[in-house]
């Protein structure tokens, strides 16, 4: 028997030759939710709610143009024969990793202009970041994209997912793996735990360290079951290798702060002016 599927469309609303797509959409929802609830706790943390308002007037744009010089230097055969193509985000082809690079880097200049903890921001922070990550990956579900190797109806229906995304993951005459599914829940449960976190009062840095190792460990696994890696050679993927490297770097950094006692602070202490 033939299933008549309706094929998700990427259009969200359409004004003439103006187009919303749900990717751009959702992905907007994600950061105006982690924007909300990384103010409401900066102020609950003694640094006012503006400070994050005004970090993320950087932090988007500058994440935005990280995301994609992250995805040319991994696709530059392509994009070295065709220059012109680099600057046509609206194309598609942006990185997670690329965004995080830059949001980092953007934090850590504005903490230090600010005069407050760069590691007190990025505790705040964190919680809000893998939320947006949750949140964001349903934009992928609506470009029908970021999925895994093809399987059949039956072994989706035996996830016992909605049929609203079984009928999502039929994408031309098969079904694939829900992969963007996988990291959206492994992020909102990362979310939970972080939120849990902050009550335990981790010495300060440890609660970002904490997103660093959670979403990297994820994210390695969940990487090897997608179709659409970016590859930093013939054989090992982008995504896989930076994963590693930053559950590495992250524990090497947590240790190597209270070894040295860097981390006296806690979370839950005053800000540092």
């Amino acid at each position: 028997m033939l299933l008549s599927i309706t094929p998700i469309d990427p259009v969200a609303i359409s004004l003439g030759p103006l187009q919303i797509r749900w990717y751009g959409l959702i992905i907007g929802i994600g950061i105006a939710l982690a924007l909300i609830v990384a103010m409401r706790e900066s102020d609950k943390r003694g640094l006012g709610k503006d400070i994050f308002a005004d970090l993320m007037l950087w932090a988007i744009p500058i994440s935005i143009i990280c995301a994609r010089i992250y995805y040319v230097i991994f696709q530059w055969d392509y994009y070295s024969q065709n220059p012109g193509e680099i600057i046509k985000i609206w194309n598609g082809g942006i990185a997670i990793h690329g965004a995080l690079i830059g949001a980092v880097i953007t934090a850590y200049i504005f903490a230090k202009r600010r005069g407050v903890s760069f590691w007190q921001l990025a505790d705040i922070a964190a919680p809000s970041i893998i939320l947006g990550q949750a949140i964001g990956r349903w934009g992928n579900f609506m470009n029908q994209e970021a999925h895994g190797e093809e399987v059949t109806r039956q072994f989706l229906e035996n996830l016992h997912l909605p049929e609203f995304i079984i009928n999502g993951m039929y994408i031309n005459g098969a079904y694939y793996h829900p992969t963007f599914l996988y990291e959206s829940l492994w992020n909102f449960a990362g979310f939970f735990l972080l939120i849990a976190l902050r009550k335990v009062n981790l010495r300060r840095g440890e609660l970002f360290l904490t997103y660093v190792i959670w979403y990297s460990i994820g994210r390695f696994f969940i990487e090897g079951m997608r179709t659409d890696s970016l590859m930093a050679t013939e054989f090992l993927r982008a995504a896989q290798m930076i994963s590693v490297v930053l559950v590495v770097g992250a524990v090497a950094i947590l240790i190597y702060r209270r070894v040295k006692g860097y981390s006296k602070e806690r979370y839950l202490d005053k800000p540092n002016k």
